[in-house]
């Protein structure tokens, strides 16, 4: 996704989506405030009580000990100094507006500061301002930020025109002396997505989360209900594997369940508004969940999510159409379309097709949804509050979440859906004292003594010893599934946009006024995504002419599509029967698997 595109709005948001017809307005994005940070010490009074006043009062618990966080605390205090002496007092940084980075910006920067001494401003806002402000740094040469928390869809971006910092070489380099010895880079579990085709790493992940199946536990082990649709589709009702069972629990609940406690019951949520979230609902992987791409981890290869070729070596991109070798308009991509249409006007409430993503965000926890096919973890936060209808009265949740179900042309190995890595990035030619202070401070609200009393307040996991915790397995039996997820080997298969993409902000803002004609009927799908794939082919056209600094496209000529097209690899040639009989497993035979170290 670009991340999550709302601040998690409260439980008092009310959708009326039943009798009336009618939906409120929702009330205006509000984020669970972060705990207040403890009384404030001297700015920078030695480090030392500071740091201890911060680790007893606030960082707790944390995979290390107190003589251990005291110990890389000491050497946050003592890297700043040094650049307390060059003249580096404060840095600005940026991320866009969610619970973890609200957590950093309120919490995390104050015990950044009396502890180092090193005042930090950062600013909270819209993800994608956040994506302006860095195309318009750019373009300028000149970065408006000290540090930036990114999404790592922009990877290819990123490496392609030369701007970022190596941050591999600059760990090793000029940056060693302000890189942290307990770092520890291979416990942060998404650094294959921060890694460009060089194999060098360009960001360090800040936060990260999936978007998974989400569905109601306590709807599907209704004995009744499990009869009922055993005896219509003939398998039994449980997690979907695939979109045919996806599809068939969707009918079951909007159109023969119908109402439950005397409220209406639906078996899907979506939006559909004419605005850039529609966008963020294909680029975050949908049509790798149709099967559109390349087999390929963590993207397909050589034809990626968004249906981009590239060179076997995966440097440059050659096209989107498949008259060019690539699958934006192949037959797995406009099925995808054809289906999210399609769902959302038959199964899921009426007023979706006219939300955003921020409007539709709240609803399944108002408790009128079943199952959702498209949703992302990082709502966890804002779904387990007590008093919601989705949670029981002992606190812990009526749902689960699981992985997504395939559509059918999809194949063992390709990307199973997205995951979410915002990033540290900065920019290599930028003052080099507040590059080295903003990555201190990137490394502070990353390191062991920090990282999970953040994961516990944002749910968004980056380090496999937060992950494996005592912390988070007391957690998890509140959380739905999103800890067993995470120490799953599944967790892999669940990736960003990878490097394929050559300019994401140019490219990304095409797909939501494509994708909206479809939705209203101007245009079928298949013309909706031949103009998509068009206007694609010719912005990397233009990136061409223009040049790039590494890997830029080399775009293939126009050819016969068929010639493409073949059963062998993306552009997939479309299947005689794209609804397979839909295929179910049990809940807790699911959660067995992922403890064996099985995906499924």
């Amino acid at each position: 996704m670009k991340t999550l595109r709302y601040t998690a709005l409260t439980a008092a948001v009310v959708l009326a989506i039943a009798a009336c017809g009618k939906k409120e307005e929702p009330a205006a994005p509000a984020a669970p405030a972060p705990a207040a940070a403890p009384a404030a010490a001297p700015a920078g009074s030695g480090g030392s009580a500071a740091a201890t006043k911060w680790i007893n009062d606030e960082f707790q618990p944390s995979t290390l000990s107190k003589e251990q966080q005291t110990a890389e605390l000491k050497w946050f205090a003592d890297a700043a100094a040094k650049l307390k002496a060059k003249g580096v007092n404060e840095i600005a940084v940026v991320s866009e507006t969610i619970t973890t980075h609200e957590y950093e910006s309120k919490v995390m920067a104050k015990a950044f500061e009396e502890i180092t001494g090193i005042k930090v401003k950062h600013d909270l806002i819209q993800e994608g301002d956040v994506v302006e402000k860095l195309q318009t740094s750019m373009q300028s040469g000149q970065s408006i930020y000290d540090g930036w928390i990114s999404d790592s869809d922009l990877i290819g971006t990123h490496y392609r025109y030369g701007k970022i910092l190596n941050l591999t070489d600059y760990m090793t380099g000029a940056g060693k002396e302000w890189t942290n010895p307990g770092l520890d880079i291979k416990d942060f579990i998404g650094t294959s997505f921060t890694t460009a085709p060089d194999g060098k790493m360009y960001q360090l992940p800040d936060q990260q989360f999936a978007n998974l199946y989400w569905f109601r536990a306590d709807l599907f082990a209704k004995p009744e209900l499990k009869e009922q649709f055993k005896k219509k589709y003939g398998y039994d009702l449980g997690v979907p594997l695939n979109w045919s069972a996806y599809e068939d629990i969707a009918a079951f609940f909007t159109n023969d369940v119908k109402q439950i406690d005397g409220k209406p019951i639906y078996g899907h949520m979506d939006y559909g508004k004419k605005d850039p979230s529609l966008g963020w609902r294909f680029t975050d992987a949908w049509l790798s969940m149709a099967g559109t791409a390349d087999i390929g981890i963590p993207n397909g290869k050589p034809v990626d999510e968004w249906g981009i070729r590239t060179t076997p070596d995966g440097c440059n991109p050659v096209g989107a159409s498949v008259s060019r070798g690539g699958a934006t308009n192949s037959p797995a991509a406009v099925y995808a379309l054809t289906k999210y249409i399609d769902w959302m006007k038959k199964y899921s409430p009426k007023e979706a097709i006219g939300m955003t993503f921020g409007e539709a965000g709240p609803v399944p926890a108002q408790g009128q949804i079943a199952q959702q096919i498209f949703w992302y973890t990082a709502f966890t936060a804002d779904m387990i509050k007590k008093g919601l209808p989705v949670v029981n009265e002992d606190g812990t949740p009526k749902w689960r979440m699981a992985p997504g179900p395939n559509g059918p042309y999809w194949k063992q190995g390709m990307q199973n859906g997205y995951q979410d890595v915002g990033s540290w990035t900065f920019f290599k030619d930028h003052n080099p004292d507040k590059v080295a202070a903003a990555w201190l401070y990137a490394q502070f609200v990353t390191a062991k003594t920090t990282s999970l009393k953040k994961t516990i307040m944002g749910l968004t996991p980056i380090r496999e010893s937060d992950i494996q915790s005592k912390a988070m397995t007391d957690m998890a039996p509140k959380l739905g599934g999103l800890v067993e997820f995470y120490r799953s080997p599944a967790r892999v298969a669940w990736t960003p946009t990878g490097t394929n993409v050559p300019d994401y902000p140019k490219l990304a803002q095409l797909w939501w006024k494509n994708v909206a004609v479809a939705v209203t009927g101007e245009k079928t799908p298949q013309a909706a995504m031949d103009n998509l794939a068009e206007e694609m082919d010719e912005v990397m056209t233009r990136l061409e002419r223009a040049g790039m600094a590494n890997c830029a496209p080399k775009m293939n000529p126009k050819g016969d599509p068929n010639k493409f097209l073949t059963d062998q690899g993306a552009p997939w040639k479309k299947l005689a029967n794209e609804k397979p009989k839909g295929e179910t497993i049990a809940y807790d035979t699911l959660l067995d698997a992922w403890k064996n170290g099985k995906a499924r």
